[in-house]
This record gives structure tokens, sequence and C-alpha cells, in this order.
């Protein structure tokens, strides 16, 4: 997941995607939570957390998260970060960036985005499940670690909240 902003954009993380962390091995957070209460919540509810800071994030966001998070999960390479600038030359500016990693979860955009970069590396991007901008639904990802690669890997789109 990516650009909760709880409680700017919602009082909490939608009812299916806390029930997709109950069952998760890992949570990916791509940044912009915008408050450290939902830090902590899940990390409290979570097997484990990977996850960074975004550019709506204060001092008590980012003295938990750090910028850029990286480990390694069933022999893939995985780091999250929030930005990576505009969607012309991304895959070129990651690759350069991080040639470390076999994938990248960002945010930022609240664009669901999927690609492979020419040296190998994966962009995820969930989109946002709590602010759809200009898309037709909030969304987050959810994707298998496996065997040194990934798999099964589904944009769940969230019904419409009810306000």
């Amino acid at each position: 997941m990516a650009d909760t902003h709880v409680p700017g954009r919602a009082r909490d993380l939608p009812t299916e995607l806390w029930d997709e962390v109950g069952r998760a091995d890992l949570v990916v957070h791509a940044g912009d939570w915008v408050d450290a209460a939902l830090v902590d919540a899940l990390a409290a509810r979570s097997r484990a957390l990977l996850a960074c800071h975004g550019n709506n994030d204060g001092r008590d966001v980012r003295a938990r998260v750090p910028e850029v998070a990286r480990a390694t999960v069933a022999g893939v390479r995985v780091g999250v970060v929030h930005e990576t600038g505009a969607a012309t030359g991304r895959e070129r500016r990651c690759d350069a960036a991080y040639p470390d990693l076999d994938v990248l979860v960002f945010g930022h955009s609240h664009i669901p985005w999927d690609t492979t970069t020419r040296g190998g590396l994966r962009l995820l991007n969930p989109g946002s499940p709590t602010d759809r901008r200009r898309q037709p639904a909030c969304t987050y990802l959810t994707f298998t670690l496996a065997d040194g690669g990934l798999h099964d890997l589904v944009l769940h789109a969230l019904p419409p909240r009810v306000r």
C-alpha cells in the first residue's frame, strides 16, 4: 500500500485492507502515512513491515521509518521508496538508482503502476486505498514472493467509501 493519508483522507484504512494485513507475511507501505499512529497500528498488526516515509510525513513518522527500506524475501531483493519522479524516464532513473533490487514498490502519484525496466527491475505502485484522485477506485496490491520471483500480483479495487 501507499499514500494512506490517515487521518487526512480517511479516518482509518478500509476493513478489506486490514483483513489483508492480517493474512500477509509481509506488509509494504510506500509512504505518506501522515500520522505516526498508523505506523504504530500497522506495525502492531503486521507479521513484518517494510516501509518508508513520504513527502507528507512529519518528523514523527520519519523517526519510525526511513526514506528507503530494503529487504530480501524468498530470494527477491525488495525495496520501498515514496517518490521516483515523473513517469517519463522513471525506468531509466530507477535502474540507475536501485541496481541492487529486483522489485521496487513506490507511491506518491496515487496511480497504480506495473512495469519492468530494461535492467529487469519490477516497478510497482499500489495506488492509494484512501484517495483515488483521478483513478476509478481506491486500490492496493497483493503479490507472492517465492523461489526468487514475484508471483500472483493482483491490483485490488476497493468499493466506494460510505461517508
